[in-house]
Parts: structure tokens; sequence; C-alpha cells
């Protein structure tokens, strides 16, 4: 008779599974953005909705005939314009030489320059102003004076000094782009969080290190606001720096077809400043939003 075996191995049982792992947790809430893509849908919707409407009365004014056509053109007047200026008709290519396209992106890089060179003095002048006393105290006034003057109370002085080219109207864009940036900055950079700024000086940072590693993440918010109004302040003083020898540009366009009465062409310029300032705007708050995704959330 064979031995029986020990008590151990006669009770113990197959060896237990290993522990299961837990689900993972699911990656979206599906319901959760349903109602999100539902919101998007409705505004959408309701922002065609209203402009439907606003071409509808455009239209019905026109139909009408309340007032002149040179006054008042209607949609379609305005579209053919959009095609004159967009081609070659009667061996004339766009308006002047140039097509629509092109004015625009020549104003644009003026704007470009300009702007972006105002925005730079603006970030410097502003972070000067607030880490420094005594600066906010010499350049607040005059940065204050430069924002509540309109571009075309300089524009003429600019003339002047620099002749009818190219350089008065980048620097009339750019002095009408440094003030809200200046503003904003100092704004931004004198306000930033004391407790932090205290931790990095005790463990032993500089000064230039705390302005770059705390002072300006802290103040970036701000910050890029005071870019997007910059542009925009730019944007709307195109038509005023192009005033002088604008053509080619969309701002020239602008006050070339109102010498002659073109009221269409005219419009057909405001819309395609609004709708490339519109564009613009939008890529500034999306480069906002990934440079500064905490802002709204803190």
């Amino acid at each position: 008779m064979p031995p029986s075996p020990p008590l151990r191995e006669r009770t113990a049982g197959p060896a237990a599974p290993p522990d299961a792992v837990p689900p993972d947790p699911p990656v979206a809430d599906a319901g959760r953005q349903r109602p999100e893509r539902a919101a998007l849908l409705r505004r959408i919707g309701l922002r065609v909705l209203a402009l439907a409407v606003l071409l509808g009365l455009w239209q019905t004014v026109t139909a009408l005939q309340l007032w002149s056509p040179v006054l008042v053109p209607s949609p379609a007047a305005v579209w053919q314009a959009l095609l004159e200026t967009s081609g070659t008709h009667d061996g004339v290519r766009g308006y002047q030489g140039h097509t629509l396209v092109e004015h625009l992106g020549i104003s644009l890089r003026r704007i470009l320059i300009g702007a972006g060179a105002g925005v730079a003095a603006g970030l410097v002048l502003g972070v000067l102003m607030g880490t420094l006393p005594w600066v906010r105290v010499v350049l607040e006034p005059a940065v204050a004076f430069l924002r509540t003057l309109p571009p075309l109370a300089y524009f003429s002085l600019l003339i002047i000094w620099f002749g009818i080219d190219e350089a008065p109207k980048l620097w009339l864009l750019a002095i009408a782009a440094m003030p809200p940036v200046a503003v904003a900055t100092a704004s931004a950079v004198a306000s930033a969080p004391t407790a932090l700024v205290e931790a990095a000086r005790a463990i032993g940072a500089r000064r230039r290190q705390v302005v770059t590693s705390v002072v300006l993440p802290s103040a970036l918010p701000e910050i890029l606001v005071g870019v997007r109004l910059a542009f925009g302040i730019a944007y709307s003083s195109v038509v005023a720096a192009e005033t002088v020898n604008g053509l080619p540009g969309i701002g020239g366009l602008i006050r070339d077809a109102q010498r002659y009465n073109q009221s269409d062409t005219v419009v057909l310029g405001l819309f395609a400043i609004g709708v490339s300032g519109l564009l613009i705007d939008a890529a500034l708050r999306l480069l906002s939003d990934r440079l500064a995704p905490w802002r709204g959330h803190t």
C-alpha cells in the first residue's frame, strides 16, 4: 500500500488564479460629448440664420429702391464686383492691375510687419514698466497719450518724416499696435502672484530668471489678449495707412473706388477686410488657447 501524501498536499487545491486586472475606464463619455456637439451645431445654425436674415434685408432694401444703387449697391452688384476684381475682364486684370487677393495680401503683409514690430516693442515696454516702477512712471503717460490718438492724427507727420512709400504705413501700424500690448503686459506683469515670485527668489533665482520663468508665464493670457487687440486696431487702421499711395492694397482699393463712386467695389473691400479680420482673430484665439490652455480654468 503506497504511503498517503502529506496533509498539505492533500488539502491544497489548484493554484489560485492571479488577480484579474480591472478594466480601464472609458476614454470619453459619449453622453457628455453629445450635448457639446448639439450646442456647437446650434451656434453655427444661429450664425448662418443671422447671416441669411441680413442678406435678405439687404436684398429687400435694394429691391425696393429706397436709395440709389450708387449709395446702396445690391448683393448681385457686389458679387459682380468680386468676379471682376478676381480675374481679367476686357483686358484689365483685377482692379488697377492687381486682383482682389493680391490687394488683400499686400495689406496683410503690411499689417504683419508693422503690427508685428509694434507688438514686439509693446512687449519690451510692458515688461520694463511692470518690473521697474521708475520706468512705469516715466513711460506710462507717453503710452497712454499714444493710445488715445487716432491714426490719422499723426499720419500726416509720418508722411512728412518718411515720404509716401512703405515706411509711413508701417510706422503707423506699429504705433497703433504698440500701446495695447504695452498696457496689457505691464498690468499682467505687475499683478504676477507674489507667492510664486517670492518662492523663486527664495531658491536663488535671479531677477531675469524670475521674469522669464514665473512672471511671464503667469501673465501670458493677458498678454495674448493685448496682442489680439493690437492686431485688431492695426487692421482697422490699414485703410488710414493706405490713404496715400496705397495701391496696391485693400485700403488703397477702397479709397480709389470711393473717388469714382464705385460703391459696389467699396463694399467688396469692406467685406474682404472684415472676413480676413475674423480669420486672423480666430487664428490668434486658437494660438492663445494653445499657449495658455489654463486660461478660464483656474
